[in-house]
C-alpha cells in the first residue's frame, strides 16, 4: 500500500465500519472512532501493508512431525519405527497407505491423510518449512509452548505477535486487531497494550445486559443517546471500565453479523474446519483485524498413535484446504498467510506402546499464494540425534522475523528482542 493513500480495503475497513455503528454506538465510541482516524494519506504506520492478514493455527500437544513429512527414502526411519513408519509410495496397503510423494529425489513425501495440504502444495499455495526448533529445547508442553508464544526461550514477557501489535500501533491499538477463536486468549496475543478479542463461538460472543437483567442495560441505552451517564465521570475508573465494556459490545455485533452470512465453499464438520470458517466470515466482512488464532489439540499420542494421528491430520489437512478454497472465492487468496505450528515434534524412536514421546525439532506449515510451494530446507538427519531427538535446522524466530517482515512489513527486532536471519518462506517480489 502507498504510504500516502488508503486503499479501498482501508477505507471499507475503517470510514466504513466507523459509519455502520452510528446508529448504535455510544457516541463517544463514534467521537473516539474520528478521533483515532489518521490524516487523509496516512496510514497508522508508513509502510505498514494493513490488507494483509495473518492466520496463526496451533496444534496443541506436540504434532509428530517425522510422519507427517514423512522421510520415506531413509532406511534410518523404519529402524526408528519399524511399525508405526508410513510405507514409502508404491509400498503401502489397505491397511497402511503409502507416503504422498513431494520430492522424489530426497525421498519425502506426506502422511497420506494430510491430502488436503497435499493439494495445496501441488497448487504452488502452499509450503513446509522442515526442521524448526530452537536451542535447549524444553520437552514439558507448557514451557515450550510458553516459549513459542512469547518467541523467548525463558518462556516470559508478552506474546511476540502481542508485542508486533504494541510497535505498530503507536499506543493506540484498535478493538479486534486481534481476534482468537477459542476458549482461552492466548499468550501469543497479549501485549503490554494489546489484548485480543477471544470467543468459542459467535452465538456466546455477544452483549448479555438485557439477558441477566434489563436494568442493566440502561446505562448503555443512555450513554448511546446522550454520550454521558448521570453521575459518572468519563475520565473516572468507572467511565473506563464502561467504555471497556461497550467496546465489547460493539465488537460482538459486528462479529456476529460478520459470520452470520453463509460461506462460499463447504467446510468440513470439524472443529477446526468450523473456527476456520468463522475467521474466513470476517476476513469477508472486512474487518480491520490483522491477526486471527485458531487452535486445534489432541496430538499428543503416546500411545495408538497409528489411526488417531492418521484422522488428526486428515481434520487439519481438508480444513486448511477448505480455507484456502473459501479464501479464494472471495478474492482474499493473495493476503491471508496460514502459519500452522506445534510446540514440538516427537521422538525418532517409536515407543512400546505404538506411539512416541516428545521430541523437539518439527515442520511448520504455511497457505497462501505469496509463499514458495513445496518443501523448503533440510529435513533434519535421522542419524546425527540428541539423545534420540532431532537437532533443528531452523530457528523458529527466524521463521517469525520473516512473516513479521516480509508479510506484515514490520522491522522484527523490536518484536522479537533481537535481529534474527530470516527464513527463505515467500517468492521475491515481481
Amino acid at each position: 500500500m502507498d504510504d500516502q493513500t488508503y486503499t479501498r480495503r482501508i477505507f471499507l475497513q475503517r470510514g466504513m465500519s466507523f459509519a455502520s455503528l452510528a446508529a448504535t454506538a455510544p457516541l463517544f465510541i463514534q467521537r473516539s472512532a474520528l478521533g483515532m482516524m489518521p490524516p487523509a494519506g496516512l496510514s497508522s504506520q508508513p509502510g505498514v501493508p494493513e490488507d494483509r492478514v495473518l492466520v496463526v493455527v496451533q496444534l496443541g500437544g506436540g504434532n509428530d512431525g517425522l510422519n507427517t513429512v514423512v522421510p520415506y527414502g531413509n532406511d534410518a526411519y523404519y529402524k526408528a519405527r519399524p511399525d508405526l513408519a508410513v510405507p514409502a509410495p508404491g509400498r503401502g496397503t489397505a491397511r497402511r497407505p503409502a507416503a504422498l510423494q513431494v520430492d522424489g529425489a530426497n525421498g519425502i513425501g506426506l502422511h497420506p491423510s494430510f491430502s488436503g495440504f497435499k493439494e495445496l502444495i501441488d497448487e504452488g499455495a502452499a509450503c513446509v518449512v522442515q526442521g524448526v526448533g530452537y536451542p535447549n529445547p524444553n520437552r514439558s508442553h507448557f514451557t515450550s509452548m510458553d516459549i513459542w508464544h512469547t518467541a523467548d526461550t525463558s518462556a516470559t514477557g508478552y506474546g511476540w505477535l502481542g508485542r508486533y501489535v504494541d510497535c505498530t500501533c503507536k499506543g493506540t491499538p484498535e478493538p479486534e486487531q486481534t481476534i482468537a477463536v477459542g476458549r482461552t486468549a492466548p499468550l501469543a496475543l497479549q501485549g503490554a497494550l494489546q489484548k485480543p478479542v477471544t470467543f468459542e463461538t459467535p452465538e456466546l460472543f455477544r452483549w448479555m445486559g438485557e439477558d441477566l437483567h434489563p436494568a442493566l442495560d440502561e446505562p448503555y441505552r443512555q450513554i448511546n443517546r446522550t454520550g454521558r451517564l448521570d453521575g459518572v465521570d468519563p475520565d473516572s475508573q468507572m467511565g473506563f471500565l464502561m467504555r471497556t465494556a461497550l467496546d465489547a459490545q460493539v465488537s460482538s455485533d459486528r462479529i456476529r453479523a460478520a459470520v452470520a452470512r453463509r460461506p462460499l465453499v463447504q467446510y468440513p464438520r470439524t472443529a477446526l474446519a468450523g473456527q476456520l470458517r468463522t475467521v474466513a466470515s470476517m476476513i469477508r466482512a472486512d474487518m480491520s483485524t490483522r491477526v486471527y488464532y485458531v487452535s486445534f489439540g489432541g496430538f499428543d499420542t503416546h500411545a495408538g498413535q497409528a489411526g488417531r494421528h492418521s484422522n488428526l491430520l486428515r481434520q487439519t489437512g481438508d480444513a486448511l484446504n477448505a480455507f484456502y478454497r473459501d479464501l479464494k472465492a472471495q478474492g482474499a487468496n493473495e493476503r491471508v498467510l496460514t502459519m500452522v505450528f506445534s510446540e514440538f515434534g516427537r521422538r525418532v524412536g517409536a515407543n512400546a506402546s505404538g506411539g512416541t514421546d516428545h521430541g523437539t525439532a518439527a515442520p511448520m506449515y504455511f497457505v497462501g499464494d505469496m509463499v514458495k510451494p513445496g518443501l523448503l530446507g533440510r529435513h533434519p538427519s535421522l542419524t546425527n540425534l540428541d539423545d534420540g531427538d532431532l537437532i533443528f535446522n531452523v530457528d523458529f524466530r527466524s521463521v517469525y522475523a520473516a512473516v513479521l517482515e516480509d508479510w506484515m512489513g514490520t522491522p522484527s527486532k523490536p518484536v522479537l528482542g533481537r535481529a534474527y536471519r530470516k527464513a527463505v518462506i515467500f517468492k521475491p517480489r515481481a
